[in-house]
């Protein structure tokens, strides 16, 4: 899985995500490539929320 379809599917919008935030983004990105999907949504569980308040994906 891709990190940017990860953050779709916990509705995060990535393009929006990356540009306001590109220095957590990297690091995210990072990180989710050494971790398995469940192990870094456990590990973020509080920030993605706040994350997903911020950046959501905007439905047409």
């Amino acid at each position: 899985m891709e990190f940017s379809e990860y953050l779709t599917q916990k509705n995060i919008c990535s393009s929006t995500f990356s540009a306001a935030e590109p220095v957590l983004f990297s690091s995210w990105s990072t990180a989710f490539a050494l971790l398995h999907p469940a192990s870094f949504t456990e590990q973020n569980k509080f920030i993605i929320n706040k994350i997903r308040r911020k950046y959501p994906v905007k439905k047409e």
